[in-house]
C-alpha cells in the first residue's frame, strides 16, 4: 500500500521541549526538597496534564498548598532560558525536505495549542513545509485519543492507512495507531527510557535512515 502522507508530532519529535519542562520542573521540585520521577512526568508526555499534572504531585509530596501560578510563570521561564540554546532535533529537516520531493503531502499533529507549535515552526523556517497541521485546539480529545490524527489525514484528503506518522512519545505513538497510521517512532532522551506500546519502526534519531529507506522497511 503506497504512503501519501506523512504527519509529523512537534513537541520532542522536530524540537525537543519535552526534556527542556522536564528539567525545568525538576529544578522547581528540588527547590522544594522533593523528586520528580521520569516515569511520572513520562504519563503526560505527548498528552494533557489530565493524566499527569506536575503542580498536583508537587503539592502531594510537599504536604501543602503551593503558588501554581507562580510556579507555573517559573517553569515558563526557566524552560525559556533552556530553549534559547535548542536546535531542530538531526534529520527533521532532510525527512520533510525528501518527503516534498517525493510529493508526499505532509501534516502535523500536535496535542500543545497553536500558537505554541506555529511559534516555534515559524522561529526555525520550518512552517513552509506543513500542508495542514492540527493542534488541540482543534479537538475534543488531545493524544492517546486518534482524533488529532484522524483530523490532520483528512485535512490533507489521505486515508489513515496511507499516511505514517512520527512520534517521540508512547500517548502519541497510541494515537497513531488507533486512528490507523504506520508509526515510526524516534524517541528523545526523556521518552527513550519509557514502555512504547504498538509501532512499526524505531529510531535512535532521523539522521540514522534517510526518508526513502524508511518507506522501504515500512514495506513501501
Amino acid at each position: 500500500m503506497a504512503i501519501e502522507a506523512v504527519v509529523f508530532d512537534f513537541d520532542g519529535l522536530i524540537v525537543d521541549t519535552e526534556s527542556a519542562w522536564y528539567d525545568a520542573l525538576a529544578e522547581i521540585y528540588r527547590d522544594h526538597g522533593v523528586y520528580l520521577p521520569l516515569e511520572k512526568w513520562g504519563q503526560c508526555v505527548g498528552t494533557s496534564h489530565d493524566l499527569f499534572d506536575p503542580y498536583d504531585y508537587l503539592e502531594e509530596l510537599v504536604g501543602k498548598p503551593i503558588d501554581r501560578i507562580a510556579l507555573k510563570e517559573l517553569a515558563a521561564s526557566k524552560h525559556s532560558v533552556i530553549m534559547k540554546n535548542r536546535q531542530i532535533r538531526p534529520g527533521v529537516e532532510s525527512y520533510l525536505q525528501a518527503a516534498q520531493q517525493r510529493g508526499m503531502k505532509i501534516g502535523l499533529a500536535s496535542s500543545s495549542q497553536r500558537s505554541w507549535v506555529e511559534r516555534f515552526l515559524r522561529h526555525y523556517g520550518l512552517i513552509r513545509y506543513f500542508e495542514c497541521i492540527r493542534t488541540g485546539d482543534d479537538v475534543a480529545q488531545v493524544k492517546p485519543h486518534p482524533e488529532l490524527y484522524l483530523l490532520a489525514t483528512a485535512g490533507l484528503g489521505v486515508s489513515p492507512a496511507n499516511a505514517v506518522a512520527f512520534e517521540d512519545s508512547p500517548n502519541g505513538a497510541k494515537a497513531a495507531k488507533a486512528a490507523g497510521l504506520r508509526c515510526v517512532i524516534v524517541p528523545n532522551p526523556i521518552t527513550a527510557t519509557l514502555t512504547f506500546g504498538e509501532h512499526d519502526l524505531r529510531l535512535n534519531s532521523m539522521a540514522d535512515k534517510e526518508l526513502t529507506e524508511v518507506l522501504h522497511l515500512l514495506g513501501v
